[in-house]
């Protein structure tokens, strides 16, 4: 690339800021906002699954939230549109974050705080709670996921999850997903049992817009051992929606987990 190549002399315009990251999206902007991201299929801007936590979490407005892996900042957008006092959004992901910045720009999100780093680092050194901590498909990212789950409990009372899960009879039937698992595994923490499984990303470390962990694996707990460890950390009701068996990624649903 010659440096002269960072330079554009159209108009500007919100689109040209898009068009910084070139094929590199994962969500698809507000149908009424015109702009085009590329290839950007998922409905992030638009997502139902967050109109459905406001509904069981009694709502964003006027809270403050924690939220792990924005991504492109959709789920920020939604929450800033129902009227959250505050959103600290953590990205480790540097392309990512910086498009989060992008979309912060064009929608002025002046309720969102980008934050570029680890939110596991985060949770070491950070004291505050939130009411509210939003941490859509991050879960199966995880190197420990048990872990992130303790995390997320000890500063929040209020969870909202969405989430892969491993399931045996369902992945080893897909060629297409079978070959990217080892063998499930016995896991302790706390005193308990649970399972998990080690996936391989392979290929898809090699696209631009790359939007899953730091690692070249990561570990998918069972359903089981999701739900069994929320409730081993007090979350007394859990609702679960979105649950999807034939995700094209693998099986996954979505959940509200609080202490009442």
């Amino acid at each position: 690339m010659d440096i002269l190549d960072a330079y554009t002399a159209k108009t500007p315009s919100p689109q040209n800021i898009l068009d910084i990251f070139p094929g590199e999206w994962s969500s698809r902007l507000p149908a009424g906002s015109k702009l085009v991201t590329a290839p950007g299929q998922a409905a992030l801007f638009e997502d139902a699954r967050i109109d459905w936590a406001a509904d069981i979490l009694g709502g964003f407005a006027g809270k403050n939230c924690l939220e792990l892996g924005p991504l492109e900042g959709g789920h920020s957008y939604m929450m800033q549109k129902l009227g959250v006092k505050e959103v600290v959004a953590i990205e480790s992901n540097s392309r990512a974050f910086l498009k989060c910045l992008c979309i912060k720009e064009i929608f002025d999100l002046n309720a969102v705080k980008f934050r570029y780093g680890d939110f596991r680092s985060f949770f070491g050194e950070n004291s505050a709670r939130y009411e509210i901590v939003v941490a859509s498909g991050v879960l199966y990212h995880m190197l420990d996921p048990l872990q992130l789950i303790k995390q997320m409990s000890q500063v929040s009372d209020k969870l909202f999850i969405w989430t892969h899960y491993y399931d045996a009879a369902i992945i080893k039937a897909r060629p297409d997903l079978r070959s990217k698992f080892r063998a499930l595994q016995d896991v302790e923490k706390d005193g308990a049992r649970y399972q998990w499984a080690e996936q391989a990303y392979n290929s898809a470390l090699g696209w631009r817009g790359f939007c899953g962990g730091s690692a070249p694996t990561s570990r998918w707990l069972t359903r089981e051992s999701i739900l069994n460890y929320l409730k081993a950390s007090g979350y007394n009701r859990i609702d679960i929606s979105f649950e999807a068996q034939d995700h094209q990624n693998g099986p996954s649903f979505a959940l509200c987990a609080q202490r009442t």
